[in-house]
C-alpha cells in the first residue's frame, strides 16, 4: 500500500513509516510468499510489484525469478526511498491507478495494496489488460477490516471530539475471495482464490496498536493534530487491551487474509 498498503496517496496528505511497518516484517511476509507459492509462471521476462513498500518483499521476486527485470512500484515516496537500498529490482514512485507498462507484463503482483484504493473491483479489467498471454496476476488483501482492531478505531474516530479531524480519512476496504473470482473470470482468466486466517502472535507493550499504527490506523492517526493525537492514541490503547488481552505466550491477533492467483 505497504506492503500492508505498502503505499500511501499523497494527495490525502499522509505518509507511511517504513521503519514502523518493518517492525513486523515476518508476519507481514508470510501471506506474501504464500501467495507466491499459487503462481506458476517459470522464467517470466518482467515482473512488477504493485505497491512494493519498502522493497522488502520484492527483493523475493529477484530469487524467485532470477533472470526477470523485476520493478516495485509504490506511490509513498518514503517507501521508495527505503526500497531503493534493496538489490536486485528497480524501483519507482508511480500510483497503481495511472500506471501503464510500455508492454504487457508476465507476471504482475500486489501485496496488501488494492485495499486502499477505492473502488479497486472497477480496477481490475485494466490491471488485467497490462498482463501478457500466458501471464500471471495474483494478489492479496487483508480481509480483517470488521475485526475489534479496526471497529474500534473507527467507533473511537467518530466521537465528537475526533470526528471534526477524522472524517474523510483512508479506510481501508476488500471483498470476499468469491466476488475476485467472479470478476476475474468475467475477464477470461482461470482463478485460484481463498482466504486465511493467520493467528499472529505479537509481544511487547501494546502490540495490536504498534501493529495497526503501522497500517490500517495510519491515517486516522495522522489526521489528528499533535495537541489531540495522545488523547485519541491513549484511549485506543486501551480499547484494544481488553480486545486483544495478553496471553501466557503473548498477544493473538487473528488476521483475515484474502487471495487471488489468475493466470491469464
Amino acid at each position: 500500500m505497504a506492503q500492508e498498503r505498502d503505499g500511501g496517496t499523497p494527495e490525502l496528505g499522509w505518509h507511511w513509516d517504513p521503519e514502523r511497518y518493518l517492525l513486523f516484517a515476518d508476519e507481514r511476509g508470510r501471506p506474501f510468499m504464500d501467495l507466491l507459492a499459487r503462481v506458476g509462471a517459470a522464467a517470466p521476462r518482467s515482473v512488477v510489484d504493485l505497491g512494493c513498500g519498502a522493497g522488502n518483499l520484492t527483493a523475493l521476486l529477484t530469487t524467485r525469478w532470477p533472470g526477470a527485470d523485476v520493478l516495485g512500484l509504490d506511490s509513498s515516496p518514503e517507501m521508495i526511498t527505503r526500497a531503493r537500498g534493496v538489490g536486485g529490482a528497480r524501483f519507482e514512485v508511480a500510483d497503481l491507478r495511472d500506471w501503464r507498462p510500455a508492454e504487457p507484463v508476465n507476471v504482475l503482483v500486489s501485496n496488501a495494496t488494492l485495499q486502499w484504493v477505492p473502488g479497486h473491483l472497477d480496477l481490475l479489467p485494466a490491471l488485467v489488460s497490462h498482463v501478457a498471454d500466458d501471464g500471471w496476476f495474483a494478489f492479496q488483501v487483508p480481509g480483517n477490516h470488521g475485526e475489534p482492531s479496526h471497529v474500534l478505531l473507527h467507533e473511537l474516530a467518530a466521537d465528537p471530539r475526533f470526528a471534526p479531524y477524522t472524517e474523510g480519512v483512508a479506510r481501508p476496504h476488500s471483498h470476499d475471495p468469491a466476488v475476485y473470482a467472479d470478476a476475474l473470470r468475467d475477464l477470461g482468466l482461470s482463478v485460484d482464490a481463498w482466504e486465511t486466517t493467520y493467528l499472529h502472535l505479537l509481544t511487547g507493550e501494546d502490540p495490536v496498536f504498534t501493529w495497526v499504527s503501522g497500517t490500517g490506523a495510519r491515517p486516522t492517526l495522522q489526521a489528528l493534530p499533535d495537541d489531540v493525537r495522545p488523547e485519541f492514541v491513549a484511549e485506543y490503547q486501551a480499547l484494544l487491551r481488553d480486545a486483544y488481552p495478553p496471553g501466557p505466550h503473548g498477544t493473538t491477533l487473528p488476521f483475515r487474509r484474502v487471495f487471488v492467483a489468475a493466470h491469464r
